[in-house]
């Protein structure tokens, strides 16, 4: 098998068919052997309906992977990349927003440029407004800022790569996984290219701002301790702050007297202070929380049901004169 395809599915029963349409279409000619793998995620309309009739009619070589409730895009993912068997493998989303021409290009570049381990194609033009556009541009500043690996912004889960690179990627089986730190972190030669993502086929994107807000927050926490340094930093501060208000105090009423209690520098300094003691606390039951969750060792998945396409029985081989002669003696 030269490629797989991994598709992550949530809520796409209006876009699996057209995405192996629009597969199919692009690897018509390609002269290669290639493989769909649809990951439904716990979908709660009739995505798993119309996978089984894909998967029936069989009309290109597909793999279907139902999981047993929504697990998240990332352990779509790594379910798919466990049962990729091609030479290549490519992360692609089935809205039809990454073209499957594309792929064929990164297929294209992998084979011309064996130097480059992995195309990865990020979005040279992006139809969001200024808002959202501006918090991408800090999330990327400040993960590159406090990580020890570096990310390309714009960059999506959209790329194809090598086998050897799948086989690195399938070493790491932390739970909360965070794919574009994944990359990076397993490092390989990479190489970027630009594309622009068309409009969604039919159904509403699944991320909003929350969601792409937790999810910097797991790519923050996830490649980067410098959050918890930042708590030892503000209780440092806060520390000086008070030893010094302290001597202040202590000079005022020995110079001036002090006739009335300050008691709204008291009640500032209590918020102030008390903030400070919960966001640090927050930060840690951070980290905490992660830690507890990945001592469990519970699976990344559950798959409910695996649907393997069915494998070509060899043709049937006539003996030769020769061999009957041979056996008739």
């Amino acid at each position: 098998m030269k490629l797989s395809l991994v598709v992550p599915c949530y809520n796409e029963a209006e876009n699996v068919a057209a995405f192996q349409q629009a597969v199919m279409a692009a690897f018509d000619d390609c002269g290669y052997s290639y493989e769909i793998i649809f990951v439904n995620d716990g979908s709660r309309d009739a995505t798993l309906h119309n996978l089984k009739k894909i998967h029936a009619a069989q009309q290109c070589p597909v793999k279907v992977i139902s999981f047993a409730r929504n697990f998240g895009k990332e352990a779509g993912l790594y379910a798919g990349l466990q049962h990729a068997s091609g030479e290549y493998i490519s992360l692609i989303d089935a809205d039809l927003q990454q073209r499957p021409e594309i792929v064929r290009q990164m297929v294209q570049i992998l084979d011309e440029s064996p130097e480059y381990d992995v195309v990865a194609a990020y979005q040279d033009r992006r139809r969001e407004g200024k808002v959202l556009s501006f918090f991408k541009k800090c999330f990327y500043a400040i993960i590159n800022a406090l990580s020890d690996v570096t990310l390309q912004p714009d960059a999506s889960d959209f790329r194809t790569f090598r086998r050897s690179v799948r086989d690195s990627i399938l070493e790491l089986n932390e739970y909360h996984r965070f794919s574009k730190g994944i990359f990076a972190w397993v490092g390989y030669n990479t190489c970027f290219i630009p594309y622009t993502a068309c409009e969604r086929a039919a159904g509403k994107t699944k991320w909003n701002f929350w969601k792409l807000t937790e999810y910097a927050i797991e790519g923050i926490i996830g490649y980067s301790t410098a959050p918890l340094r930042l708590a030892t930093v503000l209780g440092s501060v806060a520390g000086i702050a008070a030893v010094l208000y302290l001597l202040w105090v202590i000079l005022e009423k020995m110079l001036f007297g002090i006739d009335v209690p300050g008691y709204a520098t008291i009640i500032a300094l209590i918020l102030g202070l008390g903030s400070m003691q919960l966001f640090c606390i927050g930060i840690i039951g951070e980290y905490v929380g992660r830690t507890f969750e990945q001592s469990k060792n519970r699976p990344i998945y559950i798959a409910k049901e695996i649907l393997d396409y069915p494998e070509k029985e060899p043709e049937a081989v006539l003996p030769t004169d020769g061999d009957v002669q041979q056996d008739n003696s």
